[in-house]
Parts: C-alpha cells; structure tokens; sequence
C-alpha cells in the first residue's frame, strides 16, 4: 500500500511535454532536432524520423530551447504541471535575426550519445558543394565521409568499412532502392530538390535496421509545404528538373511533385535524322511524389512514390537493333499515430521493385533478357519516451520477396527458347526488433538492442539437377508455398559511451547481422553483371560481426568535432562467380556459385567544422578488405576490387555573403585492385583466357582531383532591420 501511494505521488509530480517540430515557412517536420532543459542541457531528447518528440520532467517552471541546424534556436517558458501537447515552429535561419548561431541538436552531441559512424549531411548543405554536370548528388557527398568510398572516379556506386555493394541497405522513405544510379552509375536516382534529410550508418546501425552487413543510408523525401505554393527548378548540363508543392488544405495537408529528366537524346535528335544511326539515343527520367493529410495531433497519413528509368536504344544500318531499359519503383503508405504523450507508433506498406532488361533482334533472330527482384513489406514500429534517460524503440517487420536472376526468350524463326520458368524464385523475410537508449549514472550511457530475423524460400520454384559432367540428372519441382530453405537468427546490438570530461568520450560497440539477399557479379560476364539472388539450400545467408571503438573530442566551445575510430570485420558466407563462369541456357545459375569468407578493419580520422562563416571537414581512412574462397586463388587471402589502402578527403565552405558561398573539395586515393589477362588462346574453336596470379594482384595509380564552386542563392531574403 505505501508503495502504491509513493509511486502515485511520484508520478503526479512529473508531467510529459509531447508534439512535433516543424519548420514555421513549410510545416516539414524536422528529423533529429533537439529540445531540452536550458537550465540542464543533459535534460532533453530529440524528435524521431518523424519529428515526434516527448520530454517527461518533474513539475515545475522551465525555460525549454529547441534547436536544430539552420534554424535559429527557440526558447520557451513553461509553468509545466500537467501532460501537455505542444507543437513547436522554428524559423529557417535568416528569417528573424542578422546574425543567429546556428546549431545542430546539442553542440556536443557527437561527443555525448551513443552514435558510432553516423553521418547526417543537411541537403542544404549538399547543395554548397561542387556537383558534377552541375548536378546535385547526396551520394557523392556521403563519399567524402572516412570509410566510404566510391565505386569509382565516375560512379555513385559506394563501399563502406569494406562491404560490397550489396551489403548497403539504401531506402527512401522507408522504401529499398536496390539500383542507386543513373547513367551507368554516373549520377545517383536521388533528386536532391525532393530530398528532406539523409543519414548513414556505417555499421553497429541500431537494431531497427536489419538485412544487410555494412551500412544503412536513409533516405526521407521532404513532406510538401502546408503553407503556401511553391516552385522550383533548374537546369543543367545534361539535364532539367522542376519540383511543384503546396497546401491541399492549409496546415492539414500538402503534396510534392518532382521530376528530372535528361534531354541529350533531345539535342542530338535533328543531327542523326535521316542518317544511318536515326532512332539512336540515351536519357533517363524520374518522378518524386508525395502527399500527406493531418487528421489530428495524434493521426498523420502520408502517401509517397518514385519512378525512374534509364532507356538506351541503339540500332545499325544493318538492322541490329538493342534496347535496354533498367530503373526502380517504390510507393510508401505511412500511418503516425499518437497513443498517448509517451508512446508514438508508424505503421508502412511498401512496395519496391527493381528491374533490368535487354532487348535485341536482328536478321530473324529475337531474343530478351530480364532480371529483377520486387518486394511487399509491412511494417509496424513503435517509439516509448518513459523519461529523459530512456528512449525504448521496438517493431516487426515482413517482406515478401519475387526474384527473377535471369529470365531469358529467344526466336528464331518458329523455334523459340524460354528459361523463364526455372529462374522464378519466391521469399519471406520476417524480422522483430526492441531497442533502448538508455543512461547510468553521469559518466555512462548504452543502446541496446536485440534484432531477431527469419527467412524462408518458398515455391513454386523448379531446379535441373546437373551431374559432374555437365549433363541433366532430375528435375525437382516446389508447389507454390512450400517450403524450401528455412534460416534465422538472432543479431544482438550494444554501443556505448564513457564520458572522459565533459568534452571528449570513448565509444565502443558490437553488432551482429544476417543478409538473407545477395548481389553477384562478374565483370567478365557478358550479361548484366549484377544480379540480385537469394538464398536457397545451395546459397547460405551472409552473416557479419563489427567491432568498433572509438575517441570524440570537442575544440574551441564545441566549434570543432575530432574523432578517431577502428573497426574489424568478420564476414561469411561471401558469393562469388567461379572463374569457369560462363553464362548457359536452362543452367541454374546458382550452380556457378563459389562461397567463402572475408574480413576487414581500419582506422578513421575525421575533423569537422560546423559553424561560422568557414566550415567543412577532413577525412583520412586505412583500410583493409579481403575475401578468401576455397576454389579461387589457390584458397588464399586476397583484396577486393574495392580495396583501397588509403582514402583521404578535404572539403571546405565559406560564405561570401548572404548569397554568395564558394566551396572547394579535394580528394586522394589509393588505385582499385584488378586481375588483368595474361594470355588468350583456342581451343576447338573456343577462345579461352588466363588471368594474373594471385587475384587482384595489380593496382591501378593513386588519383587525386580538385573539385571548385561558387553558388549564388537569387532567392535568397534579406533579413529586416
């Protein structure tokens, strides 16, 4: 009984302060600003991707500051004595005062939370920086960041802490984007005018994420301004783009639309007409959109989607035509629900897909290539506030994959070939997930989570048993629904933080993931060359282990961030092509599979301004990344082709004025490793290739550039007297 009345009383005596943070000019929400305590600055919290915030403290009266990046800081007073609902409006930087101290959450919030190897980049921010043809790219910018690194001097392809490409999971507004470039991977399919925030995790990512071994980059498309019209545009090298928002109903609903498309098959058009190349031509195109009603403070509903293609069409005076489409497409249902002060809850459906063809014909002879996977997904994650020292986060997730490695047709004459039957290949994904950010004592800090993930092949699905000699055995056939291949496994989370002083801290962390998709490739293939694969009871699910620690310290009143960290890597299960891979119809695919393991480690330094007139960074890596296979390289050790010993990158911003702001950015790195061809000869009429040993044992020259802008922002409001 005396413990029934002195919980009531204690709980009397703290009240909650909930709502959303919002932009006072758009009514966006903002994603990880920080609201707290004035007079005790370790009281607080931080609005979710949602912008949702809760911030539970005793009775009393309060002066609360709310801050976040570009916007000035905003402090309220509050006689606090009950539950209270509060929405919060910051003004964009400019609009109240001349001169305004922008901040970014905590100043020392690098130093203080428990987050390892995340990256947030603000795209206004992006958009200061040189852009390649003019064109504005959040991908490139991330591979300025310590421990990621591109694909190459040309390519929005990108490796992070020695993960392969597949190991990145990429999503926009929560929806996976298996294909990330435009252009052969000149340009990435992001178009930054309908972007709102982008985060990276390199790793020990929270236990919310799952499915993939490297890293997250999160993607969220801005929500639509719900106070007034607005248009935007431009146009570039090798491409326009305009972006058109405005309220539905003002302060409860709004929409976006954003397009981009290139017009070099536009410009080249007259001068190819009536020649022997006429009808020949590349562009790509993508459509952003999204739409959002507020039913309540406590109901939100948001609709969103992408599309976007590359088309390449090539034909020859000889009647050899080629067409090649490839692109994605995602569409995303959100429900925001408030339960109550503490407890927030999203729920998605989703659905994604990524697909790739090649069409050509010539003299009779017709043939078409597909590839492709699709997901439906649902989703329900819930987000509980029990007090300033505890943010508990949990939820489930269940994906349905359709994946298509290769689908081929071809006709000649009356005769027609088809593997599409063979190649059909059908998945569940089931994942449960709980969370909490919690402290102990001053010095302490923890997040802790636990990720428990289930996978399943199902049919239909048919295989073609082979035997040594290359000639068919039995055909096995899976009902629709049965099950095939069955694994799980549970992925724990921990990071951790120990406060040196109140300017620097030791950070530490281990996560353990499970990859049940693969993406294999073969650069000596003369079909696509990467292709999205599941596991089956032949292809066993990547499994990884990180280990990172780390020291952050703070300069000059928090204006200067420094950090060094080292991880290592254990990762199994790696696929590979054999190198007798050749591609054959009716052949299971999978069959030319070969399997190992790999590890990685480095180290990462990283110094970074971000306030005041001059900002930017510097990023230094060592690294590491090898795999090991039993049938290649005589089964020893050798890098990957995205192994590069050193990675170093220099970006620096100054503003000029209000309008004017230059920025430079300077990059060195080690060259890629490859296996070049020492010979070639013929065999009954085949022609056969030997390649350098040990594998990956010739690197390319160390490069370097020097990137330089200048932007003027005409739009730009002077701020009043």
């Amino acid at each position: 009984m005396l413990c029934l009345s002195l919980c009531s009383f204690a709980q009397t005596n703290k009240s909650t302060l909930s709502g959303y943070i919002k932009d006072s000019q758009t009514g966006e929400t903002l994603i990880g600003a920080y609201i707290y305590n004035a007079a005790n600055k370790t009281t607080g919290n931080i609005t979710n991707e949602y912008g949702f915030y809760s911030l539970t403290l005793p009775n009393g009266t309060y002066t609360i500051e709310v801050s976040y990046i570009g916007y000035t800081t905003k402090q309220l007073q509050l006689n606090l004595t009950q539950n209270q609902n509060l929405s919060i409006n910051l003004d964009p930087e400019g609009i109240l005062m001349r001169d305004v101290e922008i901040v970014a959450k905590r100043k020392d919030e690098n130093v203080q939370s428990t987050r390892m190897g995340v990256m947030e980049l603000p795209i206004e921010q992006v958009k200061e920086l040189p852009a390649l043809m003019g064109e504005v790219d959040v991908i490139r910018t991330m591979q300025l960041m310590p421990g990621v690194k591109s694909g190459g001097e040309a390519s929005v392809g990108f490796y992070v802490r020695g993960g392969g490409p597949d190991q990145n999971l990429v999503l926009l507004d929560e929806a996976v984007v298996y294909n990330t470039g435009h252009l052969f991977g000149f340009f990435s399919v992001f178009n930054s005018d309908a972007l709102k925030n982008t985060t990276l995790h390199k790793g020990n990512m929270p236990a919310e994420y799952g499915g993939r071994l490297a890293s997250v980059l999160d993607v969220q498309m801005k929500e639509g301004n719900n106070q007034k019209y607005t248009a935007e545009g431009g146009i570039g090298l090798i491409s326009s783009r305009l972006t058109v928002q405005g309220p539905i109903q003002k302060n409860k609903s709004s929409f976006l639309i954003s397009g981009r498309r290139t017009y070099i098959d536009v410009l080249v058009k007259p001068f190819l007409k009536g020649g022997d190349f006429e009808g020949n031509g590349y562009y790509f195109y993508d459509l952003n959109t999204k739409f959002n009603y507020q039913f309540s403070e406590k109901d939100r509903l948001f609709a969103s989607g992408y599309f976007g293609r590359d088309v390449f069409d090539f034909k020859s005076p000889d009647g050899f035509s080629f067409n090649m489409p490839w692109g994605n497409a995602t569409a995303t249902m959100r429900w925001n629900h408030v339960f109550n002060n503490k407890l927030f809850m999203n729920t998605t459906a989703i659905y994604n897909s990524y697909n790739f063809a090649a069409n050509s014909k010539f003299q009779g002879f017709e043939s078409k290539f597909y590839s492709g996977v699709k997901d439906w997904n649902a989703k329900i994650d819930l987000d509980y506030f029990p007090s300033p020292k505890h943010t508990i986060k949990g939820g489930v997730n269940y994906t349905y994959h359709t994946f298509t490695p290769y689908s081929f047709n071809a006709t000649v004459g009356d005769v027609e070939f088809s593997n599409e039957d063979l190649n059909q290949q059908y998945a569940h994904e089931i994942a449960a997930y709980i969370q909490d950010d919690f402290s102990i004592g001053e010095n302490w800090k923890f997040n802790v989570g636990l990720r428990a993930s289930g996978y399943q092949q199902v049919g239909p699905y048919k295989t073609t048993e082979f035997n040594p000699q290359g000639i068919p055995t039995d055909t096995i056939e899976y009902k629709a629904g049965e099950g095939i291949a069955t694994y799980g496994g549970l992925e724990p989370r921990v990071n951790f933080r120990y406060s040196v002083s109140p300017i620097s801290s030791i950070k530490g962390g281990v996560a353990v993931t499970n990859q049940y998709i693969h993406l294999v490739s073969n650069s000596g293939s003369t079909l696509p060359t990467d292709l999205w694969v599941p596991s089956t009871q032949k292809t066993k699910p990547q499994k990884g282990i990180q280990y990172s620690l780390g020291y952050f310290q703070n300069f000059f009143e928090d204006k200067l961030e420094g950090s060094v960290e080292v991880y290592y890597k254990d990762l199994k299960n790696q696929i590979e092509f054999s190198e007798e891979y050749v591609p054959e119809l009716g052949k299971n695919i999978e069959d030319s599979y070969v399997f190992g393991k790999g590890r990685a480690y480095g180290v990462e330094l990283f110094l970074n301004k971000k306030y005041g007139k001059f900002t930017g960074w510097i990023g230094y890596t060592y690294s590491v990344s090898e795999r090991k296979f039993d049938n290649l390289n005589n089964q020893q050790w050798f890098p990957t082709k995205y192994d590069r010993t050193h990675d170093a990158s220099i970006v620096a911003t100054y503003k000029l004025s209000k309008r004017w702001t230059t920025s430079a950015v300077w990059v060195y790195g080690t060259g890629n490793a490859l296996t070049l061809p020492n010979s070639f000869y013929l065999i009954g009429g085949s022609l056969y290739t030997e390649y350098d040993m040990p594998r990956n044992s010739y690197r390319l020259k160390p490069y370097h550039r020097l990137d330089l802008s200048a932007t003027c922002q005409l739009n730009k409001k002077k701020p009043p007297a």
